[in-house]
């Protein structure tokens, strides 16, 4: 849970500086469609290696 608080501490941080509306929604988009794209890849790994899928 700690590492959880400092993975959203540093997320608001990162954000909280930017002057620009339009540049800090695009960023925080960008940061969420890149999270949820690896949580893609992620999810098509371990099913390839769950139904047994040669990597060769």
């Amino acid at each position: 849970m700690n590492k959880l608080l400092l993975f959203k501490e540093i997320y608001l941080q990162a954000f909280k500086n930017l002057g620009n509306l339009i540049l800090r929604r695009y960023f925080e988009f960008f940061a969420w469609f890149c999270f949820a794209m690896f949580l893609v890849v992620l999810y098509a790994f371990i099913f390839r290696l769950w139904t047994g899928f040669p990597f060769d």
